[in-house]
């Protein structure tokens, strides 16, 4: 077994950790799902040669009825919420996985791919196909000894997180190269974004034209963006670097909203980085914070 793989399969996150992630994972799942129902029943309200079925969404070569539609936006939150809780995993888990999948799909098949919720979904996916219930769920079994572990299963999600950010770094590079850490082209993506918010009524970004005014900010949040997304991998590291990583990426993101108000909600209030972090020990940690200061 090489090291890469003996690392890969290390059984150094506990049970808790993974139940941890299907937990809030699949809350955000569920919510975000219920949010965007309203918003099925809106889509077939349009004209059906706006619809051009992507993904799994091509099962329904036409666009389906408002009220099935909702139905099925609707079944799907439930079963995300029987997902979090860890009902009947290995029969629940997969068909809310494909649920979830279906109805990002459909969303993303009538103009515009919304690439904001890809992570999400494939969390749920992943998480579907580990024993992510094997504690805090209804029925929870733990694993025998000999068994694989959660470790494994854990660095799935976290390296998941991290391709998503190296990804779209290896993009920049290929569309742009090395121009890119002038600013020049951060600069013109600013401009041209808030152009358009002001122009259909939007909110303009907040720090938007004090940007603009300032080459030298642009420099150095291009150099300081790429740096975050090809920097991604070494998060998988854990420990102090996989935190110094992920406050960078959020940071990144807030400067997203400052600068575009384009708002990334799964990373921005934390679900997507939890993989990287040792979540399930933040209520120790908490209680002892709070015992000493009470002392």
């Amino acid at each position: 077994m090489t090291a890469v793989a003996r690392w890969w399969l290390r059984d150094d996150a506990p049970a808790e950790r993974l139940a941890l992630l299907r937990i809030v994972i699949g809350a955000w799942a569920c919510v975000y799902t219920l949010a965007r129902v309203p918003e099925l029943y809106a889509l077939s309200q349009h004209p059906a040669g706006e619809y051009a079925p992507v993904g799994a969404a091509r099962l329904f070569a036409s666009p389906l009825a408002g009220v099935l539609a909702v139905a099925l936006g609707f079944a799907t939150a439930a079963l995300l919420a029987a997902f979090a809780l860890g009902v009947a995993w290995r029969a629940v888990a997969p068909i809310a996985a494909l649920a979830l999948l279906w109805m990002t799909s459909y969303r993303n098949s009538w103009g515009m791919v919304f690439h904001t919720e890809d992570l999400l979904v494939l969390h749920v996916v992943a998480l579907a196909v580990t024993p992510a219930a094997d504690a805090w769920a209804i029925g929870a079994r733990r694993r025998a000894r000999g068994e694989a572990g959660y470790g494994w299963a854990v660095r799935l999600l976290g390296a998941l997180t991290a391709a998503t950010y190296l990804l779209a770094g290896i993009a920049k590079l290929r569309l742009a190269g090395a121009s890119w850490l002038d600013g020049d082209l951060l600069r013109d993506q600013i401009a041209i974004d808030n152009l358009r918010k002001a122009l259909m009524g939007d909110d303009v970004a907040v720090l938007s034209g004090v940007m603009l005014d300032h080459a030298w900010l642009l420099a150095g949040l291009a150099a300081g963006s790429l740096a975050v997304e090809l920097g991604a991998p070494a998060a998988l590291l854990g420990g102090r670097v996989a935190r110094v990583w992920v406050a960078a990426a959020w940071a990144f993101h807030l400067g997203v909203v400052l600068a575009m108000n384009i708002w990334f909600p799964y990373p921005l209030l934390g679900p997507a980085f939890l993989p990287l972090l040792r979540p399930e020990s933040w209520p120790a940690r908490a209680r002892e914070w709070r015992r000493g200061r009470a002392g």
